[in-house]
């Protein structure tokens, strides 16, 4: 993160923006939104500035910049066409301690103006740190879209009932879960559909209704029906954030705490709710941090507790995931669960490796196994894997990767059979490297590949040469000379 975000009250202060321009008078309208008191310094004016001038709406200081404009402001931007002006704005602003914004020179900010999406209260603030102001404006432009007006007055209703939700319900954890249930419920439906007194009506009336329900159970520490526990049993994906699915994506916003895997990335796990507490259970080959005993009695305990519990699992939770073994606990426990399939690690980097798992002329089955068993051995039913016409995806597999290859050759599979190893799939750390049964091992060991790897073997790998379009800085085409000079 290169710019802390925050928002800031400048509500009745005095801002100074240094320019006359028609960029300056859109700073200074955005700066008049936010009940600023803006201070214009510049020897002329445009069009616009004038008629603010003349409403009033502005001051203006009618010379060149000098240090002096900038007493008592609290934020300054320099909006003008001359660089070596701009460079004293912003140098006489650091100076004072005030923050500065210079307009298309982030090297001369100490902050920088977003793209907004204004749902006041709600606003939302869209930077790309200076790198790329067109496309915050495109994001915003999605956005106007999918976040209709119609929340500001959602926000509106729960600022006017806030205190007396407050006082009905003692339980953080409770006022949270009414106001989910609020605001993603019919309710809002009737805010969205201009009903506004109908809104009114009836969220008064939940009010009431919930309150009595809830307040014996509070008194007594007892946790309802209701808000008894959950276990959400989310598939994350290979890595790719953009590869959740929308009811992951829910459930990642709601939950209480979350019990996450090593191969969530740190960008997905950015995506769940910020004050959830995260405990990490990730397990290595022969080094767990959390045994899954232990797990499945921590999600337990967690959804007894009257917690809403992320299980969140790197790929699918049912593909390798030890997720059957989790929810098999939860069953046995009388605690309810919900179960998201996630885009699993074969068909997420096969995808973006650019090979077709299937290809009518190349494979007609594909077979997903694991590199190592539960007593960290590699015997697998090598005949049946030994198939022509057939792709074989072996997760797991890197450090058995040697013994894998050369039992598929012993039980007939071609030395030559395509093979391929894919590092960190769908993320911009995604490494590629293709060759055959006979040479990807030493391909693999000369590239010092590290975990999670997937492994893809069969004639489908050929694919990659003609159909590979995600290219990563990171990636890694380490294919044999032949297929090389063949690109």
């Amino acid at each position: 993160m290169d710019f802390l975000p925050i928002f800031l009250d400048i509500k009745n202060r005095d801002c100074v923006v240094v320019g006359g321009g028609e960029v300056a008078a859109r700073k200074v309208a955005m700066l008049l939104r936010a009940g600023a008191r803006a201070t214009v310094v510049s020897p002329q004016l445009g069009v616009e500035l004038r008629e603010q001038l003349q409403q009033g709406r502005i001051n203006y200081c009618a010379h060149p910049f000098q240090t002096e404009n900038l007493d008592g402001a609290v934020l300054a931007i320099a909006a003008t066409s001359d660089p070596i002006v701009n460079q004293q704005v912003s140098e006489a602003a650091g100076q004072l301690c005030i923050p500065v914004n210079v307009v298309d020179n982030p090297a001369l900010c100490s902050f920088i103006m977003p793209s907004i999406l204004d749902r006041a209260p709600i606003l939302v603030a869209i930077s790309s740190g200076g790198a790329s102001p067109v496309l915050t404006r495109l994001l915003r432009s999605r956005l106007e879209t999918m976040i209709p007006s119609a929340y500001g007055r959602l926000a509106a209703y729960a600022a006017d009932f806030r205190e007396q939700v407050k006082s009905r319900f003692s339980r953080p954890e409770t006022r949270r879960r009414f106001w989910e249930s609020v605001l993603q419920g019919p309710f809002a439906e009737m805010v969205f559909a201009g009903k506004d007194r109908a809104a009114k009506a009836y969220l008064e009336h939940l009010l009431e209704n919930e309150a009595d329900d809830t307040a014996q159970r509070e008194g007594s520490g007892e946790v309802s029906e209701e808000a008894k526990g959950e276990v959400y049993l989310v598939g994350a994906g290979p890595g790719d954030p953009e590869l959740l699915t929308f009811r992951a994506m829910r459930l990642m916003q709601q939950a209480d705490v979350v019990v996450y895997d090593r191969l969530v990335s740190p960008e997905i796990l950015d995506m769940v709710r910020r004050d959830a507490p995260r405990i990490y259970a990730g397990k290595e080959r022969s080094k767990h941090t959390m045994p899954q005993e232990s797990i499945n009695e921590l999600l337990v305990r967690l959804a007894k507790e009257g917690k809403r519990v992320l299980r969140l699992k790197g790929g699918d939770p049912f593909i390798f995931g030890r997720g059957g073994e989790e929810i098999e606990t939860l069953s046995g426990e009388g605690i309810p669960f919900q179960v998201v399939p996630g885009i699993t690690a074969a068909t997420g980097a096969a995808s973006y490796a650019g090979i077709p798992l299937t290809h009518r002329d190349y494979a007609q089955s594909c077979i997903f196994v694991t590199g190592h068993l539960k007593d960290g051995s590699v015997d697998l039913d090598w005949p049946m894997l030994a198939r022509p016409n057939q792709t074989i995806v072996i997760y797991m597999g890197l450090l058995g990767l040697p013994v894998l290859c050369r039992q598929l050759i012993e039980h007939g599979l071609p030395a030559v059979t395509p093979a391929a190893i894919v590092q960190q799939g769908t993320t911009h750390k995604q490494r590629v490297l293709t060759g055959s049964l006979a040479t990807l091992p030493g391909l693999t060991a000369s590239a010092k590949l590290i975990p999670p790897t997937l492994i893809i073997v069969g004639e489908v790998v050929k694919l990659h040469q003609r159909l590979a379009w995600f290219e990563p800085e990171s990636d890694l085409h380490a294919d044999e000379p032949a297929q090389e000079a063949g690109r």
